[in-house]
Parts: C-alpha cells; structure tokens; sequence
C-alpha cells in the first residue's frame, strides 16, 4: 500500500466531484468512475446494452483512431499526490494503457474552457491490467480543480481515484480520509 491511498479522494462524487464530459458513454456511464463505493459485479445484471458493470465503460474503437476520455470537476481544488485507475470486473474490455492529466480553471468552465486550459501530465501513459488496482504516484506541487483521464484507445474503468490533500487559498487544511 503506498503512502498517498491514506489521502482524501479529490474526485469523489460525494464530495461535490463531477464527470463534466466524456468522449463516449456506449456501455456504462461515465458517472460511474467516482461512486465512493468499492466497484460491484453481479454475472446475472444484463440490460439492453449487454452485461453491466459499475464502471465507465466505452464502445470497441479498434479500428478507427482516437482515443476515449473523460473530465473530472475535483469536489475542491487540491495537491494530487496519488491516482488509483481500478479496471474492477473489468477481465476482457479494460483499456491496455491509460494516463492522466490535470488543470487548474476557476470556475464553472465549459467543455470548450477546458479544452483550452493548460493541461499537465500527472500521469504518463501507463500499462493497465485487467481487474487491478492501478496506482500510481504523483510528484507535483500544483493545485488542480480537473483531471482528465484518456483510455488508449478503449474499454472499462471502474474507478477513477485522484488522492491528495484539499486546498483553500493556496493552504492545505485536510489531509486525512474520511467516508
């Protein structure tokens, strides 16, 4: 267990966190990758677009280009100093790689404010397995209010974590977890 999964998750749903935009949302929707909850499977949930999973799940894109992505509003502006990518049930159709990057936009942006923003890599792109925790650290000292994670090119996340300690005016006032 690394240091940094001791830390508050910046993109917690319940912590005012939102997934502002997605590039797709074909199989599973895109909220799903900020559920505080531990991701759940049950092999006998089908619905009209096929087995469900609790995760952000995209549409095949192997053969066109492209890549899937999707924008998280961190709950409150923070240091990030740890991403958790968990692919959760996720056995067949999680994406082979993924990376992250964040931005500070004071705010409300648009989706076209954001994609002017000044993004930085957090994380570079990375190897992912199937049904694993991914974590990765983070060595930045810049406060974000978005994230924005890519799949290369597809597939499923379960959740998305972004650790680190919540900032107020430039001061650090939270670093522990809480529920």
């Amino acid at each position: 267990m690394s240091d940094f999964t001791a830390l508050p998750d910046l993109a917690v749903r319940s912590n005012r966190a939102a997934v502002v935009a997605a590039s797709d949302e074909s199989f599973e929707e895109r909220e799903n990758l900020i559920h505080p909850w531990e991701p759940k499977f049950s092999p006998e949930t089908f619905g009209t677009k096929g087995q469900e999973y609790d995760g952000w799940e995209t549409r095949r894109r192997r053969n066109e280009p492209g890549n899937d992505w999707a924008i998280i509003r961190l709950g409150m502006p923070g240091r990030i100093r740890g991403v958790v990518i968990d692919t959760a049930w996720f056995k067949g159709n999680y994406p082979p790689f993924a990376s992250v990057q964040a931005c500070r936009v004071s705010g409300y942006p648009t989706v076209a404010e954001l994609d002017s923003a000044e993004w930085v890599e957090v994380v570079e792109k990375s190897p992912l397995t199937g049904d694993a925790k991914h974590e990765f650290p983070v060595d930045s000292d810049g406060v974000f209010t978005h994230v924005r994670l890519t799949m290369f090119p597809d597939g499923g996340i379960a959740r998305l974590r972004i650790l680190g300690s919540l900032t107020a005016a430039g001061e650090n006032i939270l670093t522990t977890r809480w529920s």
